[in-house]
């Protein structure tokens, strides 16, 4: 199983200077990805961008958006140039995973319909594919080597997604028992769209090798997923906090083949790089 490590660009008040030197320390340490989440309405960076200022830092690591909510870009288009882009400035290193979103608050702000989200995604997932296959002249060419595609989401449409226009699906921010279900239906998927190949099955969760992990858990990813009231604090609880629960963690997906496990962090130090490396890799 792979181990990537998650940017801290979620987090309130990380500087440009942190998110470059995370992303050269992830880069030398082996780590095999660099993940962002997405949101609007929150003081976080923009997910591509961010990986973008990652790539120009970076030589081999690759650039996953874990994931981008899509819809709220409202033109595939612009979001087709602005992968192609990326994936050619990253020498081919862009892994584009998309889902739907399900904030009232971005969607809101975006100007884009929550109620027509998934059509949107369907829509966009086509016209993106067309583009980068050259049916349309917008952004560099990337016919020979376009972005790998993962899919989010829970529903059986993000499965069906992964198969017609994907390579793999991302589950997002649950245990290791959580996983089985959903990568059996997305084998199932593939295999009902007559793909022989095996698709690859990602997951993320959060992490602390910080000095007080509940208090800095709390601090960041409670207040990132505090929208959600009560059912935040379960996700602070199910935090990794330390390295033997870090390392448990990471035992539990691959013995549930997850191809790979992408870990974010809950402070935006640097130093939380090096140590998360010294506890896996």
């Amino acid at each position: 199983m792979d181990i990537g490590i998650g940017l801290p660009t979620t987090i309130a008040g990380t500087t440009g200077e942190q998110v470059v030197e995370w992303a050269r320390r992830a880069d030398r340490a082996g780590f095999s990805s660099l993940g962002t989440i997405d949101r609007l309405v929150y003081d976080n960076y923009e997910p591509l961008i961010a990986l973008a200022g990652a790539a120009g830092a970076t030589e081999r690591i690759r650039l996953v958006t874990s994931v981008l909510l899509a819809p709220l870009r409202r033109s595939a288009a612009m979001l087709a140039k602005q992968a192609a882009s990326l994936q050619k400035l990253s020498n081919g290193r862009l892994v584009l995973g998309m889902g739907i979103g399900g904030r009232e608050d971005d969607f809101e702000a975006s100007g884009a319909r929550m109620d027509q989200r998934g059509k949107w995604l369907d829509e966009a997932l086509a016209e993106m594919t067309a583009i980068w296959g050259g049916e349309r002249a917008i952004g560099p060419d990337v016919r020979d080597n376009p972005p790998t595609v993962i899919l989010g989401g829970g529903a059986e449409a993000a499965f069906r997604r992964a198969a017609q226009y994907g390579d793999g699906w991302v589950l997002g921010g649950q245990p290791p028992e959580g996983f089985v279900e959903p990568r059996d239906k997305l084998r199932a998927a593939f295999r009902e769209a007559g793909r022989s190949e095996r698709p690859r099955a990602l997951a993320i969760g959060y992490f602390s090798l910080d000095d007080d992990p509940e208090s800095q858990a709390r601090a960041t990813i409670g207040d990132y997923y505090g929208f959600l009231g009560d059912y935040a604090e379960q996700i602070v609880q199910y935090v990794a906090k330390g390295e033997d629960t870090i390392r448990e963690r990471v035992r539990g997906f691959e013995a549930v083949e997850c191809d790979e496990l992408i870990l974010f962090p809950s402070s935006p130090d640097p130093e939380q790089v090096d140590k998360l490396a010294a506890a896996v890799l």
